[in-house]
């Protein structure tokens, strides 16, 4: 069924594109794109992150068609002043990355620098820290190796037998889906059990993958990055009370205040969707001093106040599609319903 959907979808953007509706009746002020992670393309059937990546080269081709498109590429400030002012005549782009991977700097950072494009980066801080838990990487590892799993969910052992390709990914997305359900002490320790059943070290896999404040450094530097925050350890924001989803939000801010010495004005909500996140976090990602909040649910971004600045719409680019034509259909907003004003749009 899935499937099934995504062939619509793209039936549907690819009719989009030769009808040139993109090209002729562009909407709203501009788009904010979300990378989760770029790297080398990778062999082996089983890769079920993979929807979350692009490769350096499609990075290169992306952005030099955005530039032969006459977008204007912005930094999130500007995007915040752009989303309350009159509509310009240039539509724009913002490249925004979510997490601290260490395939960014080491593959995405010199195809941006190359280009002297402004990007966002959104860091969880625990990460660099080296004690954040990339829980996901770890569930992919066992999965990949071993054929026969058990592991408890709730009060109960289950135990799973995956022999085919098609069979892991189907049991990465239902434990996945599982493990993102769970309050966090509770995913902590589930994640932990499977792990140290399969001789996983998750802290060891959890630093590799990501960046140091040393490598961070080298990107604040720049004037052209944004550093943003996505809380410090990126919790799914709506298993928690609201004073420890605040506290998530408000000391994410402070370390990266302190660690760069600069204001951290621009939050990511942790995954982003419309199941990780509530109204009342919208509400506290202002309380927490944030100019602005990105989400990852699909939308453009409009002018004169319409579009709420803590609950920005992003684009996630889904790295089984390599296709100019898709990108040109969806930053031109014609693939999104028009967005509807409300009275709280702008706070």
């Amino acid at each position: 069924m899935a499937s099934d959907d995504r062939w619509l979808e793209r039936l549907r953007l690819e009719l989009a594109w030769f009808t040139g509706q993109a090209a002729l009746r562009s909407r709203g002020a501009g788009a904010i794109l979300r990378f989760a992670r770029v790297r080398p393309r990778r062999r082996g059937g089983f890769q079920p992150l993979r929807a979350n990546e692009i490769t350096p080269q499609f990075l290169d081709r992306a952005i030099r068609a955005l530039k032969r498109w006459n977008y204007d590429f912005l930094g999130m400030d500007e995007v915040c002043r752009r989303a309350v002012t009159l509509p310009e005549k240039r539509r724009f782009v913002a490249l925004t990355f979510d997490g601290a991977n260490k395939e960014l700097i080491d593959f995405a950072y010199p195809v941006l620098a190359h280009h002297a494009v402004p990007f966002t980066i959104y860091v969880p801080t625990a990460f660099p820290d080296g004690v954040g838990q990339a829980w996901w990487l770890g569930l992919e590892q066992v999965i990949a190796r071993e054929s026969r799993i058990s592991l408890m969910m709730g009060e109960k052992e289950q135990r799973f037998t995956v022999t085919d390709n098609a069979g892991k990914q189907a049991l990465f997305s239902h434990l996945e889906s599982w493990l993102r359900s769970l309050p966090p002490a509770e995913l902590s320790v589930a994640i932990a059990d499977l792990c140290t059943r399969y001789r996983i070290d998750l802290a060891a896999l959890s630093r590799e993958a990501s960046m140091d404040w040393e490598d961070l450094a080298k990107l604040a530097a720049d004037p052209l990055v944004t550093i943003g925050s996505a809380t410090v350890n990126y919790p799914v924001l709506a298993n928690m009370k609201d004073a420890a989803a605040l506290r998530e939000m408000t000391m994410g801010k402070a370390v990266a205040e302190s660690a760069f010495h600069r204001d951290i004005s621009h939050l990511a909500f942790p995954f982003g969707d419309r199941t990780s996140f509530r109204r009342s976090h919208v509400m506290m990602a202002e309380e927490a001093g944030f100019a602005s909040a990105v989400s990852t649910i699909p939308g453009i971004v409009d002018a004169q106040g319409r579009t709420n600045l803590r609950a920005l719409p992003r684009i996630s680019w889904d790295g089984r599609v390599r296709s100019l034509r898709m990108l040109r259909v969806l930053v031109s907003g014609v693939a999104f319903a028009p967005v509807k004003p409300t009275a709280t749009s702008q706070t």
